[in-house]
């Protein structure tokens, strides 16, 4: 089945909350990326908490870009997601192999390191949002959690999962996000603690074939969930050969003429997907004389 977010509230909607398979989003990362199991997860958990993000937008042309650095061994991870679920993202560094954190168990904190989170929100105002916080474990749900709560004043609870495989492969992929509305009721908060407290894992749930609604009505099963929405997220880069050339029409003219002065074909990859698009010194040459002849017009 394809990739899905379900929105719900609960406690007569004092409690909002989403959850997500992910696994075919973590896995075309996977595949596109040639990520390394510790680095698909962290990945996987990004993309998982930012999808479920990104969900809370309501502009049809909102953006959401969530920017994790870390002094680990992966370095800095982007994802960026659109008002309509379509998810991309990269890590600086997809080959990181280091020990597991126990058995079974990969230490995506350990690959993750201490750094900062931003998240940028394109609302289509003047100027997009922007907001920063240190990462508490770069375990991913933690850091996501502390964002929700110190920047946005919204007390949450996030729980992420990644099951990789014995040959890399993505098994299983998915997480949940429950928030507190100002209006919720201390024995509503003290419910989901509990509850919380003694569930399993999203791997665990996940292993034991529970869908996203099957996670809401776990989690949140004495407050009375009730599901309103269910949204179609994917992995989608929506790169073209055409958005490429007009991104080499923005150079410098001095780095465009060098280009073609060197009077070979170039290859520009999309950080992305991974997407290779070739350029001819023809093509270099019709690029420039379209970027000349509208700076001509604009004089």
């Amino acid at each position: 089945m394809s990739d899905y977010i379900v929105r719900a509230t609960a406690a007569n909607e004092t409690v909002r909350a989403f959850a997500i398979d992910s696994t075919e989003m973590t896995a075309t990362a996977r595949e596109k990326h040639h990520t390394f199991p510790v680095v698909t997860a962290a990945m996987g958990r990004l993309m998982g908490a930012t999808a479920m993000m990104g969900s809370m937008m309501k502009g049809e042309d909102d953006k959401l870009t969530v920017t994790i650095k870390g002094d680990g061994p992966i370095g800095q991870m982007t994802v960026t997601v659109d008002s309509h679920g379509n998810v991309k993202g990269f890590p600086a560094n997809p080959c990181v192999d280091i020990p597991l954190k126990y058995a079974g168990k990969l230490d995506v904190g350990a690959a993750v390191g201490a750094g900062t989170m931003t998240v940028s929100m394109d609302l289509g105002l003047k100027e997009p949002y922007n907001g920063q916080v240190e990462l508490q474990t770069g375990e991913i749900g933690d850091d996501f959690a502390y964002y929700f709560t110190t920047s946005e004043q919204t007390p949450s609870a996030v729980g992420l999962g990644v099951m990789i495989n014995t040959d890399s492969t993505v098994r299983h992929a998915g997480g949940f996000i429950i928030q507190m509305m100002p209006d919720v009721e201390e024995e509503t908060i003290a419910t989901i603690e509990k509850v919380l407290q003694n569930s399993k894992s999203v791997s665990e749930m996940m292993e034991a074939g529970m869908t996203p609604e099957d996670m809401i009505q776990a989690l949140l099963g004495d407050l009375n969930p009730e599901i309103f929405e269910t949204v179609p997220v994917r992995f989608h880069c929506g790169c073209t050969k055409e958005k490429v050339a007009g991104a080499l029409a923005t150079i410098q003219t001095g780095e465009l003429d060098q280009m073609i002065q060197d009077g070979e074909d170039i290859e520009v990859k999309c950080h992305f997907c991974n997407s290779t698009y070739k350029f001819s010194m023809e093509e270099l040459k019709e690029i420039l004389a379209k970027r000349n002849e509208k700076n001509s017009l604009l004089k």
